[in-house]
């Protein structure tokens, strides 16, 4: 008697680098919140209660973020759509928001540029490594060999 033992799908490169992305994507969302608690509570322009209500309202999405991508590795199909959709659509407008509404308010790169800190140049290089980031994981995690290994999974 044969016994025929199933093998599980291999996870395509292109799954196992979306989820390094959107990993990455993470850590720089925890570096810009860092940047960002640190200038509120040196200015001030935020009491206790506001910092900590962030502060854990981005755990939150963090903490689900870091889970989806532990199912999306695994070849949840269900993981790569929360991702594409709330990371994904969700989570770029929130990245693009605060420059977009600067600029219609008559602000300009230029401006932004004379005027910049060194905690502001930090802040915009990560945030477009965060973008560079998720673009490339929502690229990867919807090419073929993915699309493959999440039917089969």
């Amino acid at each position: 008697m044969t016994t025929t033992v199933a093998m599980p799908p291999v996870r395509p490169i292109s799954v196992t680098m979306s989820a390094n992305l959107w990993l990455l994507a993470v850590a720089a969302g925890v570096f810009e919140t860092v940047l960002a608690v640190s200038g509120l509570l040196v200015s001030g322009e935020a009491s206790a209660g506001e910092v900590m209500f962030g502060l854990g309202l981005r755990g939150v999405v963090f903490g689900a973020a870091v889970l989806l991508v532990h199912h999306l590795r695994k070849g949840s199909n269900w993981a790569r759509l929360g991702l594409a959709v709330l990371l994904g659509g969700f989570g770029t407008i929130s990245l693009v928001i605060g420059p977009i509404g600067y600029l219609m308010d008559g602000g300009s790169v230029g401006q932004a540029i004379a005027s910049a800190t060194a905690v502001d140049w930090a802040f915009w290089v990560s945030r477009v490594l965060h973008l560079a980031a998720v673009w490339g994981a929502m690229v990867l995690m919807f090419q073929r060999p993915a699309r493959d290994y999440f039917a089969s999974a």
